[in-house]
């Protein structure tokens, strides 16, 4: 773990941890998962507009993660059927980032490490990055915490507090794409709901208030990263697929010993 590599991906995966927890936890809450995996999809489609156009990977897949989410909650209320929407919108956006790659040339691209991540190749500048978004994102979660609890438990409580559940909606909008952008180097597009669900749920279990569940959270996703390197690194296996793997079985390992005090 003193190799320079490998702790620049323990500090990226625990940066990454950090942003998906409390994130992790609204989505849980609002029943937002397929939402989640539907904007990570689309940010494939963003790296191909990176490459092509020579900019940023994560100025274009917050951009097109940003863009997916806020069209499909617009389309959400004019009598579509949500599931239907992000079905078709998540899958749409994938396979078109997928063929816009295979038009690009002198490019050298591995889509694997943008499918499944490539954490052990982080470098100095995108761990900076990442621990700026997430960042950006605690601090928007923290400012609107109250706020985004109400809006989830009620949006009439929401109205009548003052408040407004489409704003509030927005911001998870937002931190999502955030989250997406500095996840994707870590653990890829097709891993990235895995991140802000796991944990989630892990911590839903020994949680007795909202603000536990989030500290829990981010405690479960910090553990998943450093032990899922750790089993990468002495088990030759892929990095992000192996953290998400720590994080299901401590998830499998806390959800029955709920279950089993609640019997009692």
């Amino acid at each position: 773990m003193l190799d320079d590599f490998m702790t620049r991906a323990t500090l990226a995966g625990i940066g990454v941890a950090f942003a998906a927890a409390p994130l992790g936890c609204f989505v849980v809450w609002r029943r937002m998962a397929y939402f989640g995996d539907a904007t990570a999809h689309a940010a494939i489609l963003g790296v191909a507009m990176s490459l092509a156009m020579e900019t940023s990977i994560f100025a274009g897949a917050m951009a097109t993660a940003l863009l997916m989410a806020l069209t499909v909650t617009r389309l959400a209320g004019r009598n579509y059927a949500m599931d239907t929407i992000l079905g078709v919108w998540a899958h749409s956006a994938l396979a078109f980032g997928l063929v816009a790659v295979s038009f690009l040339s002198g490019v050298r691209l591995d889509l694997m490490a943008y499918l499944f991540g490539d954490i052990l190749a982080v470098s100095w500048s995108d761990l900076l990055v990442i621990w700026v978004g997430a960042a950006l994102v605690l601090a928007l979660m923290a400012w609107r915490w109250p706020a985004l609890l109400t809006s989830t438990l009620s949006e009439e409580l929401a109205y009548a507090s003052g408040l407004n559940p489409r704003r509030e909606h927005l911001i998870l909008t937002v931190s999502l794409a955030i989250t997406v952008a500095v996840a994707i180097k870590v653990v890829g597009v097709l891993l990235i709901a895995a991140m802000l669900i796991i944990p989630a749920a892990a911590a839903r279990a020994p949680a007795r208030t909202p603000e536990a569940m989030a500290v829990i959270a981010a405690v479960i996703g910090g553990i998943s990263a450093v032990a899922g390197l750790q089993s990468a690194y002495l088990l030759d296996t892929p990095a992000g697929p192996s953290i998400v793997c720590v994080a299901a079985v401590i998830c499998a390992v806390m959800t029955p010993a709920k279950l089993a005090g609640s019997k009692d």
